[in-house]
């Protein structure tokens, strides 16, 4: 067993989570990396991404569906949230299946868990923290790219335990960014892995 594992099983997994902050953004980048692999993230991608999970509401505040979570002052996870109407519904994509208005769906971009922290329900919590963001925001559902082979095939069935429903699945989702730089942790070289479009119905 790791040195971290003991300690957040000895302190019964006291993590902090909350919203995220400018701030974060250098740990954010370097976990995002050691995760997913380089050109996945990086400080240009972690702006644009950040934006489009901001949402100024009515009365002038912002609700904010991207979330964050620490132990010990270390950052073990992190969820990354387009709100609704703040994303680009791509090829990828299959609204005719979602049965839903596709501007009542928001798209969670990217859920990071260090691979020492995982197990612990860190990735299912920062969903919800998203999620509870997302209505606010006034989506009724959230759509997702899950990585087929992720070890285990583990992504897609943390999202189906989540409540997570398969559309669509798509090869070569991330075959064209891996051309521009991103290496993917499962492939040598282009990336060919397949990418589980699901989606959430979230609870009224």
């Amino acid at each position: 067993m790791s040195k971290m594992k003991k300690n957040i099983e000895e302190k019964q997994v006291q993590v902090t989570y909350r919203e995220m902050l400018p701030k974060d953004f250098s740990a954010i980048i370097a976990l995002g990396t050691a995760v997913h692999g380089a050109g996945y993230i990086d400080n240009n991608i972690i702006l644009d991404w950040y934006a489009k999970g901001l949402t100024k509401q009515q009365d002038s505040s912002v609700v904010n569906a991207n979330f964050v979570a620490y132990f010990e002052n270390i950052l073990i996870g992190f969820r990354l949230t387009y709100s609704v109407n703040q994303w680009k519904i791509d090829e990828w994509c299959s609204p005719e299946l979602w049965q839903l208005p596709a501007d009542k769906v928001c798209y969670f971009k990217c859920n990071t868990v260090d691979e020492n922290y995982r197990g612990y329900g860190v990735g299912s919590h920062l969903l919800k923290l998203s999620t509870k963001a997302a209505i606010k925001q006034g989506a009724v559902a959230g759509v997702s790219h899950l990585w087929r082979q992720s070890p285990g095939n583990s992504a897609v069935k943390y999202f189906t335990k989540c409540g997570g429903i398969l559309v669509k699945d798509h090869a070569e989702r991330w075959n064209e960014i891996s051309k521009q730089g991103y290496q993917c942790p499962a492939c040598e070289n282009e990336c060919h892995c397949v990418a589980a479009e699901m989606i959430i119905h979230f609870e009224k």
